[in-house]
């Protein structure tokens, strides 16, 4: 009997995907809700499972094919289901092997018999296997002429992504003595077409969204994060040990937010046709690179978590985005982003709104500068933040103020926890 695997629906609006790899091949034996192909969608990346056990006897798409929702994109025999789960031949006991072999080849015999009890990952790997790889990664892989197996993977279950190979050749070109000039290479060699994703192709239709529908204006101020360093260090062991994580800047930034949507609810509208829609509710989104790109996962009901609640969420979402794990559910419905350049060395910014938001809060990194401090010239661990918000609906005195608020409560936390 042969079952077919469809495109399952994978959310509202939703028509179509792209498929990314197969995770098993065609003669494979898969078990029910294996894990069996990797679609990737306008908002986020799913893995199809197996509707039933048997045996994976057909592929009708490949990758970087277009599937629709409840296109059949290949066929499991299930009627093989009773060959998989056969068990193979007992081997011949140790005593009677050691009976017929000369003494050496005993040891080796009963090597052989246990390899196949071995995972198979480990098998392929001491046989010279490659590592699973992501298209683009076995392309890469292909071009260079490289070995897959010398290339650390960090994608989900040890796979290796396209940004794993060009780490390597990066690391692998600077231990490099300089080279002499080459000829110049052919023109098509010059360049590399590849299709957008459609992840990426949302992140840019998005983009252009919100420059063309919001009256965008960004408006700048500096803190000097002595204090929140300071607070972090000395209590840091002690929350690491009660909480099991450790505290982060963003909770700080978070918690300040929370205030600051409160005391201006403006920013935490949104501009629905010929109204205004203010939200009593703060659901801050934290923009974080995913395994396909940035994304924005959602933290539900900031101003009802503590710290190490916030930290948690915010890492078991930042887990998700880097394994494709991420719902839409997890991705909808923010009131307020938070952006941090800072972790990949950006000095300032002018972040770009999510619509249908109207604020966005951009970090920096933290850089020790000199300032003026009671007359002083002192040197000081600063940060640049910038608010991008709707001018439709958020005047810049109240933008002006939201950053100062961010800035007082930074600089002084005791005002998040005493709310003032």
């Amino acid at each position: 009997m042969s079952t077919e695997i469809k495109v399952p629906t994978l959310g509202e609006s939703i028509s179509e995907a792209v498929v990314m790899e197969w995770l098993v091949k065609v003669g494979d034996f898969v078990k029910a809700d294996q894990d069996l192909v990797v679609l990737e969608t306008d908002k986020v990346t799913v893995n199809v499972p197996s509707p039933t056990a048997g045996k994976l006897v057909e592929q009708r798409v490949g990758p970087d094919d277009r599937v629709e929702i409840d296109a059949i994109i290949g066929v499991i025999d299930e009627s093989a289901q009773a060959e998989a789960k056969a068990p193979a031949q007992p081997a011949p006991a140790p005593a009677q092997v050691s009976q017929a072999a000369p003494a050496g080849q005993e040891a080796q015999q009963s090597q052989a018999q246990a390899a196949p009890s071995a995972p198979a990952v480990a098998v392929a790997a001491e046989a010279g296997g490659e590592p699973p790889m992501m298209p683009a990664a076995r392309r890469l892989v292909s071009e260079h002429g490289l070995d897959a197996s010398s290339i650390p993977a960090t994608g989900r279950g040890g796979r290796l992504l396209k940004e794993d190979v060009l780490g390597f050749l990066k690391q692998r070109d600077l231990r490099r003595p300089t080279p002499s000039p080459a000829p110049a290479p052919e023109a098509q060699d010059r360049e590399e077409v590849v299709p957008m994703s459609p992840l990426r192709r949302k992140i840019a239709e998005r983009l252009v969204q919100a420059q063309q529908t919001a009256a965008m204006l960004t408006t700048f101020n500096e803190i000097d994060m002595t204090a929140v360093l300071a607070l972090r260090k000395q209590y840091q062991d002690a929350f690491t040990k009660k909480h099991g994580i450790k505290l982060g800047f963003l909770s700080f930034f978070a918690k300040a937010c929370v205030e600051g949507l409160k005391a201006f609810p403006a920013v935490n509208a949104e501009v629905r046709g010929d109204s205004i829609v203010y939200k009593n509710y703060y659901d801050i989104g934290v923009a974080v690179g995913g395994g396909r790109g940035l994304v924005v996962p959602v933290v539900r009901d900031a101003d009802q978590l503590g710290f190490a609640d916030f930290e948690k969420r915010l890492a078991e979402l930042a887990d998700r985005a880097r394994t494709n794990k991420l719902t839409l559910e997890e991705l909808q419905g923010g009131t307020f982003t938070i952006s941090n350049g800072g972790i990949y060395g950006s000095l300032l910014s002018t972040p770009i709104l999510n619509p249908p938001q109207s604020g966005i809060l951009g970090l920096h990194k933290i850089e020790e500068r000199p300032i003026a401090l009671n007359g002083q010239v002192v040197i000081r661990p600063m940060m640049y933040v910038a608010l991008s918000y709707d001018h439709r609906i958020v005047d810049g005195r109240e933008a002006v103020s939201f950053l100062v608020k961010i800035k007082e409560a930074l600089e002084d936390p005791s005002r998040i926890l005493l709310e003032v």
